[in-house]
């Protein structure tokens, strides 16, 4: 198509860019999406047959409209010129020094982008926030914007999707939000979402209520997980079953089955960003107690964790020095290749401390995925654990091979491929006794305990 009705660009080719104007794209044969990115190697790899990301349906859709109305390169420039609405959807990390560190957001990304849409755009456009930011970020992008003698129009269009099904929530979303104060600027986007998404369904609000929207919406997820973990907890004090009581309490129409699944914790790269996001608002607007509400729903996330590990590490003896351990899992949660926040890096850290040597395998993780996150987020790294990549290996191809000679299987993600497993076959490879950690509480522990395993399950004592 030589004309299009609208022109869309899109600043990062992550987990939200990428899928989102993929989705866009396919919808939308009229419009130009142009997604921009600084990395030459992530282009590369969203125009190659290989795509970054591992998401089900996202191929078909990439595929179908690629080289049509949807286009990824490193001109950034050229990509803003021509643009009629510029998404701003790269990262914003938590803050690791300075003011606000360990729970406000780290912004520079947002603003750079800001700075560079005022140097080098001439004619107006609508910028919509995308990446998930700080309260009053929208009003940060519109003073760099001031700047500049073209008038911009600042929107919030915050992502909704879950990793896994993100694709499905795309294409038929829960809600749409769209903040902002030019009416003009908002129905044009609502426009664009018009397309496939039903209008009763496209909320239109302030920026603000947009903006702080999202990072209730993370907050009150995670604090149902927190909250049945908690539990989980107490259920194997007194010997109740979680997932017992989650099905009764679930079963309440007013508090629904939703998130009540116990499990070693939650991860990503949302939901503690998110909740810590919105700890420091509070703490900076004097709500102190607020705060320290919100900051318990990681507190009880790491716990969660900890108590985990602490309880493979108690069962095995209390030693695992020198001991094979194998993880299925690391990706922190199933049909993703993302591993950011995973629980299973923090599991694999605390039974490295305890010299274990961990063999992963996950179907989607990479050796480079696994070993940044570990250095990222938890500075396990080889210069402060000497001979790391000896200490811990990951696989994608042979689970059977994984676990062999190993004292222990612990479930970290809940792939469905591991509930087929033949665990007979795994329980003739393994060092006696042989255990099974069920951190998702994905697998029949019956069945496991017939075969001669020694199983535990969360917010469960099993006979």
């Amino acid at each position: 198509m030589s004309e299009y009705k609208l022109k869309i660009a899109c600043i990062g080719a992550g987990y939200v860019g990428g899928p989102t104007m993929s989705v866009i794209a396919q919808n939308c044969p009229h419009i130009k999406v142009t997604v921009l990115d600084l990395n030459p190697k992530l282009i590369a790899a969203w125009n190659s047959s290989d795509l970054p990301i591992y998401e089900p349906g996202l191929e078909e859709v990439v595929f179908a409209a690629r080289g049509k109305n949807l286009f990824f390169t490193t001109e950034i420039d050229a990509g803003l010129v021509e643009a009629d609405i510029i998404f701003v959807s790269v990262n914003t990390p938590t803050k690791t020094h300075g003011i606000g560190a360990g729970s406000a957001s780290n912004i520079k990304n947002v603003e750079a982008c800001a700075r560079n849409i005022a140097k080098v755009c001439k004619t107006p456009k609508i910028i919509v926030e995308k990446s998930t930011v700080p309260v009053k970020t929208g009003e940060t992008i519109a003073r760099i914007l001031s700047t500049s003698d073209v008038k911009f129009s600042v929107l919030n269009n915050p992502e909704f999707l879950a990793e896994g099904t993100a694709i499905a929530d795309l294409q038929a979303p829960s809600r749409v939000l769209i903040g902002g104060s030019d009416d003009a600027a908002v129905q044009k986007l609502v426009d664009v979402y018009a397309n496939w998404v039903p209008r009763e369904q496209i909320i239109t609000t302030n920026l603000w209520s947009s903006e702080l929207s999202k990072l209730v919406a993370n907050a009150v997820l995670a604090q149902r997980i927190s909250s049945i973990n908690s539990i989980s907890a107490l259920c194997e004090a007194t010997n109740a079953n979680v997932d017992e009581v989650a099905k009764a309490v679930g079963m309440d129409y007013r508090i629904g089955k939703y998130f009540l699944r116990s499990s070693v914790g939650f991860g990503g790269s949302c939901f503690q960003k998110d909740i810590l996001n919105l700890v420091y608002l509070c703490e900076s607007y004097g709500l102190h107690e607020v705060a320290e509400y919100w900051r318990q729903v990681v507190k009880m996330n790491d716990y969660q964790k900890k108590r985990f590990a602490m309880r493979m590490i108690r069962a095995m003896f209390n030693t695992i020095t020198g001991k094979k351990l194998t993880l299925l899992g690391f990706a922190f949660k199933k049909d993703t290749g993302d591993v950011r926040e995973t629980a299973a890096a923090y599991v694999s850290k605390y039974l490295l401390d305890e010299r274990a040597n961990v063999t992963v395998y996950d179907p989607k993780v990479s050796e480079e995925e696994m070993f940044k996150e570990l250095a990222y987020t938890l500075n396990v790294k080889e210069e402060t654990y000497p001979g790391l990549k000896k200490m811990i290996t990951i696989t994608n191809t042979d689970v059977y091979a994984a676990a062999k000679d190993s004292h222990c299987l612990a479930i970290m993600t809940e792939w469905d491929e591991f509930k087929t497993l033949d665990y007979e076959k795994l329980y003739d490879s393994m060092v006696k006794p042989a255990f099974i950690f069920d951190g998702r509480n994905i697998l029949d522990h019956a069945a496991l305990k017939k075969i001669g395993f020694e199983v535990h399950a969360i917010g469960k004592i099993l006979e």
